[in-house]
Order: structure tokens, then C-alpha cells, then sequence
């Protein structure tokens, strides 16, 4: 079936202001591998550019030149003569582009552009030139940059100190598809799953596209999870091994960063990060960026405390990868199914809905009927106090609203209606205390569920005071 863009309407709109300006544009298209940035470009220009190069994976400077010199050949009908460097390759661009009418905007479409600037080329230098003493002079160039090693393209051409220093136009960014997204594009591909089959692929693939696009309509979640992920041959068995070198430079200080965030699913504060890391100053600033920027970590602030930001780990498949592939190599093709009833993936799957409902705050602002309103999103935590005998309380996200009312959010995951017990309403109103206590809280508090079906009859559910199912969690 024909792949279709799904989504990305607002990017979509940056793309054609820039064809539509008064200016020549230079477009940065940034985000995580595989979330489909080339597919973005090639669907809205149809594949039809003036002038479009990849770079090559690991290929040398004179490899890649070469390359150039094919791609001119392919638009202009016309050999170039052999470049020596990349201030040659751009002055051939430059007087193919001069051929062409000069009333309409000239689409360049450059991918992978980390890739092309190997060590000791001279392509970001030639790059800055042909920009500042060519393109930019001129109304008529729209040139697309895009790659996916994060770091190359903050450090280069976002926060270029140089000769690109805010000559960036545009910057659209990429996010993975919200579980509205995924099941459109779900539908678009005829799978006839039900949103609880849905949300249990989100928890793998987090809504990237390219992660969505490997799974099979003719089998069922747990076979497709089999397949992908414990097969010998799965996609994204190894997927792990790729994912953090292609996108950054010395990529062993982020993996050691995402592995301990990973053993710590409250979160961490970035100084509590630096002393277990012994990674400090602008080394872990520009880590906890980059992170950031691809969806990997979030940050939240602390209730009460808003300078005091901590770090989780959200990328679905990374926590999928610790908590089931890096432990279990020698796994049979058809775990998942063997094991669905197993503790360990019921709790992954209660830590993973708690991540989705986070990465959807919006929809469940929209449906308790705030969205209008202000607010903050928080989280709280406290340690046991040993000499007053009071336990410790956490809690994942708070929902503070400009009308002096908070909500304190649960989020449960489960097969059925969830039913609050006896006990479990006592803990509930002891941590309200708690919290009350702890942070001399003098607003109104209220119990939000977020549920996958809704909370089941009960006399212990009048604590509740509003409820947002999975459904809601699908809204757009």
C-alpha cells in the first residue's frame, strides 16, 4: 500500500510560506532518526527539486564530491569538470541554478547533510559562502537542510558562531505522532485494531513513524512484537546499536546518561545526573539538549519548586530495549506471546501508559474542559519521614489550574473498568494529606483518573473527583 503523509500539517505550512516568501529561505528540518524527515520534503515537493543530494553514510570526502558532481549532472544534462573541494562543488551549483528562470523559487534539497562533512572537508566553510555570497543576496532559493545526527546540525548550522550565525530562516522540528496521529495512520494502512491494540503499539514504538511502518496488519500486537523485537532477524532487535552513534558525537556519554535515567524512573535532577555521571558544565548541557530535542528525555518542574527540574527517560523503545532485549539475548522467537501474562510486562506497560498520558496532558486537558485555562504541569515527590513514622508519596503529574484548583493525576493502566479498593482510597487520602502538609498547599485538591476503560461501581470511587479515559487520550 502507497505510504501517505499523515499529520504535519504545520510543517507542511512552513514549507509553503517558504516557496511563497519574498526572500530566499534556508530551512532546517530537525528531529529524531527515523521520524521521517525525508518523507516530509518528498511528499510535499513531490519528489520534484531543482537540485537534490544525499550524503553518504561513512563515504570520504572524494566519494562524496563525486556524488555532487552526479546529482549536478542529473539536473543540468551537463558534466561538471572534477571538483577539487566543495567551494568547487557549490560554484557549480551556483551556475546551474543561474540557468534556470529567475520568476519562480529554486528548490534545493540537501539530506543527511552530517554525513557530507567529513573530517577535514571543507563543505561547512563552502556551505557558509554560497549562503552569505550567493543564495541569501538573491529572492528566488529555497535551500532544505536536513539530517539526523543532532549534534552536527545544532552545532553547525543552529548554533553557528560563524558565517551562519542566524542565517537560519526556518527551523521545523519533527515530533512522533501523538496516538491521534498513529491512528490515522493506522486506519491509512488497513489495520483493524481497537485503541487498546493501538495503545499497546505506542508503548513500543512511541509514534515513530518509521517504528509504525514495520508493523504487520495481518498479525496480532503480541505477533508483531515477536517479530520485530525477539526474532533473530527483528528490525528492532538491534535498532538499539544504531540509534544513539547516528545521531550524536560520542554517543557512549548519552547512552551512559539514558541507561542511568532508566534505573531511575522518577527522575533525576540535573545535579544529581553530573555526580553519577562525573559529566559536568556545557558537556551535559548540550547532552540534556540534544536528549531533549529527539524525545528521548523530559523535563519537569518539581511542585513548588519550579527551578528544580528533573530528567526522565521517554522514549518508549529505549525503555522497551532495557527492560526486555539488553537482559535477554537468547529469548525464543515468540516471547512476548509466551509471557503476556508476566508481572515484569505488566508493570512496564503501568510505567509506559503513565508516559503516554504525560506526552498527552493536552488531550487530558481537553477533556476535563480546561483547555482554555492556565496551567502547570508538575510533578511531586517526598521521602519517607523515619521520625514521624510518615511514608514516602509520589506523584507523576499534577495539573495546577490559574483558578486556584489542582488536580492530582492517577493513571492506571488495565484490561477492564478499574476498581478502587479500600485500601487503596486510604492511601489516597493520606498522600493528599501528605502533600497538603509537605508543601503547605493552600489550594483545592482533586483525585483525576486516567484510565484505559473508566473506573468501575464502587463505593471507594467518591474520592474521584473526574475521569479521562484512553478515548479521550486519542482526541486530537
Amino acid at each position: 500500500m502507497k505510504p501517505i503523509l499523515i499529520a504535519r500539517q504545520k510543517e507542511c505550512e512552513q514549507l509553503a510560506d517558504s516557496l511563497q516568501s519574498s526572500r530566499s529561505e534556508f530551512v532546517i528540518i530537525c528531529g529524531r532518526r527515523r521520524i521521517g524527515k525525508t518523507f516530509l520534503v518528498d511528499q510535499f515537493f513531490n519528489n520534484e527539486y531543482d537540485f537534490t543530494f544525499v550524503g553518504a553514510h561513512k563515504a570520504k570526502t572524494v566519494t562524496q564530491l563525486r556524488n555532487f558532481a552526479k546529482a549536478i549532472r542529473q539536473h543540468s544534462g551537463k558534466r561538471p569538470t572534477p571538483f577539487l573541494d566543495w567551494y568547487d562543488a557549490f560554484d557549480a551549483l551556483e551556475e546551474y541554478l543561474e540557468t534556470l528562470p529567475k520568476e519562480r523559487k529554486k528548490t534545493i534539497f540537501i539530506d543527511e547533510m552530517p554525513w557530507i562533512d567529513t573530517s577535514r572537508s571543507t563543505f561547512v566553510e563552502a556551505l557558509e559562502n554560497f549562503w552569505n555570497g550567493w543564495a541569501n543576496r538573491r529572492y528566488d532559493i529555497v535551500l532544505i537542510a536536513s539530517g539526523s545526527a543532532t549534534s552536527w546540525m545544532a552545532d553547525n548550522l543552529l548554533e553557528n558562531q560563524g558565517g551562519l550565525h542566524n542565517r537560519i530562516t526556518r527551523r521545523i522540528y519533527l515530533e512522533p505522532f501523538t496516538l491521534g496521529e498513529a491512528e490515522e495512520y493506522f486506519k491509512s494502512q488497513g489495520f483493524y485494531w481497537t485503541r487498546y491494540d493501538m495503545l499497546q503499539c505506542y508503548m513500543l514504538t512511541g509514534g515513530v513513524p518509521y517504528y509504525l511502518s514495520l508493523l504487520d496488519p495481518k498479525l496480532s500486537v503480541a505477533q508483531n512484537i515477536d517479530v520485530l523485537c525477539f526474532s533473530e532477524n527483528g528490525p528492532l532487535r538491534k535498532e538499539f546499536n544504531e540509534l544513539y552513534p547516528a545521531l550524536f558525537n560520542h554517543a557512549e556519554n548519552y547512552i551512559h546518561i539514558v541507561t542511568l535515567l532508566y534505573q531511575h524512573k522518577s527522575g533525576l535532577t540535573r545535579k544529581e545526573i553530573a555526580q553519577n555521571t562525573k559529566i559536568n558544565g556545557k558537556s551535559l548541557n548540550t547532552i540534556l539538549e540534544n536528549l531533549e530535542q529527539c524525545d528521548f528525555i523530559d523535563k519537569m518542574e518539581t511542585f513548588g519548586r519550579e527551578s528544580n527540574m528533573v530528567y526522565r527517560l521517554v522514549d518508549f523503545y529505549t525503555l522497551f530495549y532495557f527492560k526486555f532485549i539488553a537482559e535477554k539475548h537468547k529469548l525464543d522467537e515468540q516471547w512476548w506471546s509466551h509471557h503476556l501474562d508476566d508481572v515484569g510486562i505488566r508493570s512496564w506497560q503501568g510505567l509506559c501508559f503513565e508516559l503516554v498520558c504525560m506526552k498527552h496532558h493536552r488531550q487530558i486537558k481537553k477533556a476535563l474542559g480546561i483547555s482554555g485555562m492556565a496551567t502547570s504541569i508538575s510533578t511531586w515527590s517526598c521521602p519517607p519521614d523515619k521520625e514521624n513514622g510518615t511514608p514516602g508519596a509520589q506523584i507523576d503529574m499534577i495539573i495546577e489550574r490559574a483558578d486556584r484548583m489542582i488536580h492530582l493525576c492517577e493513571m492506571k493502566f488495565s484490561q477492564k473498568a478499574y476498581n478502587i479498593t479500600a485500601d487503596y482510597e486510604k492511601k489516597l487520602r493520606d498522600r493528599m494529606w501528605l502533600f497538603d502538609t509537605r508543601t503547605k498547599n493552600k489550594k483545592s485538591l482533586v483525585h483525576t483518573f486516567v484510565t484505559t476503560f473508566g473506573l468501575g461501581e464502587g463505593k471507594h470511587h467518591s474520592i474521584v473527583h473526574s475521569e479521562v479515559t484512553m478515548d479521550d487520550l486519542f482526541n486530537s
